[in-house]
């Protein structure tokens, strides 16, 4: 079986001069106060600050160098190497560099406080660090308490006192691939989970999953080398860069867009002539809203060669898939369902054939088995909820360091537990939430997820979020923190009307107007709602402190 980083070979070999990556960024332009349509219209050089590529050669070779780089400071194989870099066109060849080397890459969240940088760091036992600008004040902060870096690599310009110039120390290293032999079953990557529920956890990847997430991709969504991917979210996630594994495996163009405004995304789909686009709900209801406003206007783009939208991350309201197939009717879509110890995205997918579905997260993926289990390891009856568990190539080998955490959700078998309760309707997997997450209010059992759907369908309501905060009578209630859309005013009495449709039991029993906060991949940060409205906070509010 091959490995990626020979995928990464074949397209240097038969596709060197194609172009591989894009890198867009529309911030550029801002800082020349112009705009895109303006820079399109007028710039003869499509390569600048604002606009970058790389060929499937260059991508190659810079890998190359890296991993020799690696090599000649002693690193050696199942060393681990942390990345923190914004979504840049160095990124990728960093990553595969690593795993030329016979290391294990290690990317790190951008949202990270210095603390945290240190925590994940000292948990993966990482050997060295690469940081791009953006990170120079934290890293600077941990550097010297972080002993078992035996490098820290600046990858910008103006190189700080306490780091090394990537590019400098690269660029003279040889650009032939070194003789590392690698397997399917060698360790390739260690991700951390989310982080939503507590501290993450070190989670191991190894080669043979991150090849399965490549032919997954590809399985789902037919990619050919004609298809131009659209990335947005960050690439130290499985999400994105899973998904973009499908182009990779074809040798397909990807554009990396650094930034999430709606005429952004529609412009780089217009002038790149991408194909195919992954979103999070946020973005794509800010997409939504934004035509609908009238801030941006659909003749003003070439968007006829966009052929797939898909979404992951989070559950998917059904309301915010029938406004987009109202406004980009042509769109095949499709949901996807994954977490990190899965290698990301697809474990799940709803499939583009299965649009009458739109709801559920779908049913097993290419290579997958699912089966829906109760506490006590039995499989469910037919419509019964329980927890869904997942088993195939694309599971984590273990979570590094943690045999305790591993055991608990991973059985000796190689079933893995997710956390996310479901239950199967017409052979479709609907996602119920998440385990943790299940409210339990008078006896009964509200599933947030339900309540969320319901609520996001009002015209007014951008996003929502539902929690369970301690009552002393009912155990818990139902508290929905709603984000109306920006221009518009929501009070308790129109929602309260608008959810007479729902079960009584299910109403929510206290309204909250505030931001919805969600992480990088799009997941509500529920922990950080509990703790700002629960009732420490409401006991602190109420005595002005």
């Amino acid at each position: 079986m091959q490995t990626i980083t020979e995928i990464l070979a074949r397209n240097a070999r038969e596709w060197p001069d194609d172009v591989a990556l894009v890198e867009i960024n529309p911030q550029e332009l801002e800082a020349r106060h112009t705009t895109w349509r303006e820079y399109s219209l007028i710039e003869s050089s499509r390569e600048d600050a604002f606009r970058s590529t790389l060929t499937w050669k260059a991508f190659d070779q810079q890998a190359n160098r890296f991993a020799n780089f690696l090599l000649s400071r002693g690193f050696k194989k199942g060393d681990k190497i942390a990345i923190l870099l914004m979504n840049c066109l160095e990124w990728l060849p960093i990553y595969f560099g690593v795993l030329r080397a016979g290391c294990m890459a290690v990317p790190l969240n951008f949202r990270y406080t210095a603390d945290e940088i240190k925590y994940c760091l000292e948990l993966a036992d990482a050997r060295a660090l690469v940081f791009g600008p953006e990170f120079t004040g934290r890293v600077e902060q941990i550097v010297d308490r972080v002993p078992q870096l035996k490098a820290v690599l600046y990858a910008g310009e103006d190189c700080p006192s306490f780091a090394e110039a990537y590019r400098a120390l690269v660029g003279f290293c040889s650009a032939r691939e070194p003789a590392i032999p690698l397997t399917d079953e060698d360790e390739a990557a260690i991700y951390f989970s989310s982080g939503t529920t507590g501290f993450p956890k070190a989670i191991i990847l190894q080669h043979r999953c991150l090849m399965h997430a490549c032919k997954v991709e590809q399985a789902h969504h037919g990619q050919t080398k004609n298809d131009c991917f659209l990335c947005i979210p960050p690439l130290y996630h499985t999400g994105a860069k899973m998904h973009w594994f499908g182009s990779f495996l074809v040798g397909g163009r990807a554009v990396l867009l650094k930034g999430v405004k709606p005429e952004w995304v529609l412009r780089a789909v217009s002038e790149e002539q991408c194909t195919i686009v992954w979103l999070l709900v946020p973005w794509a209801q800010d997409i939504l809203d934004a035509i609908e406003r009238g801030d941006v206007k659909l003749d003003e783009y070439k968007l006829t060669q966009w052929r797939l939208m898909h979404i992951g991350a989070q559950p998917v309201p059904p309301a915010l898939i029938k406004r987009w197939k109202t406004v980009f009717p042509n769109h095949a879509y499709d949901t996807n369902y994954g977490l990190s110890e899965s290698t990301g995205p697809g474990a799940v997918h709803l499939g583009v054939e299965n649009i009458d579905h739109v709801g559920a997260i779908g049913v097993a993926g290419y290579g997958w088995q699912t089966k829906i289990l109760r506490p006590d390891g039995s499989e469910v009856a037919a419509g019964e909820v329980g927890e869904l568990a997942l088993k195939g190539p694309g599971v984590m080998k273990c979570y590094y360091k943690n045999p305790e955490a591993t055991r608990e959700i991973l059985s000796e078998d190689g079933w893995l537990r997710t956390g996310d309760m479901a239950e199967v309707r017409d052979g479709f997997i609907y996602l119920v939430d998440r385990a943790k997450d299940v409210i339990i209010s008078g006896g009964e059992n509200l599933y947030p997820v339900q309540i969320e759907d319901f609520l996001r369908a009002h015209p007014k309501v951008k996003d929502v979020a539902v929690i369970g905060l301690a009552d002393a009578r009912l155990g818990e209630i139902a508290a929905a923190i709603i984000e109306a859309k920006p221009g518009e005013e929501l009070t308790e009495n129109e929602v309260n009307s608008f959810c007479l449709d729902l079960p009584r039991y299910k109403r929510p029993r206290k309204l909250i107007f505030a931001p919805v906060p969600r992480n990088p991949t799009g997941k509500i940060e529920k922990p950080k709602l509990r703790k700002m409205y629960g009732a420490d906070a409401l006991v602190a509010q109420q005595n002005g402190l």
